[in-house]
């Protein structure tokens, strides 16, 4: 019998040279640097919420390997600092006359910092962080020297900067967690009227069933500004 060429039989495909190969269309998208992973973080945060966020998914996002992350954030808890920080970015108010009254450049900017959060509701499960990045210390500048041009002394400035901050947060999220249907508030009204005896003041204001979260947000807001205002 004939012995057979070497290799005779074998299943294996042929192999095209590189040579004969199409040219590959080369890829269009911008070379990989933090600022892109912090966007596709963002996105992928708004979609998919902290649980959704991982190393993985977030390159297969950029369309990159997980590997290729590390040369520009340390680890995933990076990612969540730089993307909370970017979320809390201020681009300012818009352009108005020079004498702009102090309170309402400090309205425009908690109520821009407040809609900002609202806008990204992963942003309030980040507020156990520090969250001191370049955008929110900008913020925390501006409304600093606005506060300290407006007159306030600098013995007052930290608690007035504090006392804005924390009501920003708490009103934040409290909007993010008791956000009612009108058919729970209504549940939740009815209970109130039944127990009457037990709380007859948020029986007699309604309170479940004042849903007016912007409005309660910005009268709040004055009655801070009111206490902040330099007596004259």
């Amino acid at each position: 019998m004939a012995s057979q060429p070497s290799g005779a039989g074998s299943k294996r495909p042929k192999r095209t040279s590189v040579w004969l190969q199409p040219v590959k269309e080369q890829r269009s998208e911008p070379p990989l640097s933090r600022e892109r992973i912090v966007a596709a973080a963002v996105e992928l945060l708004d979609s998919e919420g902290i649980e959704g966020l991982t190393m993985r998914r977030l390159a297969e996002r950029l369309g990159s390997g997980v590997m290729s992350l590390y040369w520009h954030v340390d680890n995933k808890e990076d990612v969540f600092d730089l993307a909370l920080d970017s979320a809390l970015e201020y681009r300012g108010p818009p352009q108005v006359a020079e004498s702009r009254d102090w309170r309402n450049e400090v309205v425009h900017m908690l109520e821009d910092w407040r809609a900002n959060m609202l806008r990204h509701p992963w942003s309030a499960s980040l507020l156990e962080r520090p969250a001191f990045g370049p955008n929110v210390l900008g913020r925390l500048e501006l409304l600093s020297r606005t506060l300290s041009r407006a007159g306030v002394p600098d013995a007052d400035l930290n608690v007035s900067i504090w006392s804005l901050y924390n009501y920003v947060m708490g009103a934040t999220i409290a909007r993010a967690s008791l956000d009612l249907s009108d058919d729970d508030r209504a549940v939740g009204q009815q209970r109130l009227t039944r127990l009457r005896d037990l709380y007859p003041t948020l029986e007699r204001t309604r309170l479940l069933l004042d849903n007016d979260w912007d409005g309660v947000f910005r009268k709040g807001l004055d009655f801070l500004l009111d206490g902040l205002a330099p007596r004259r």
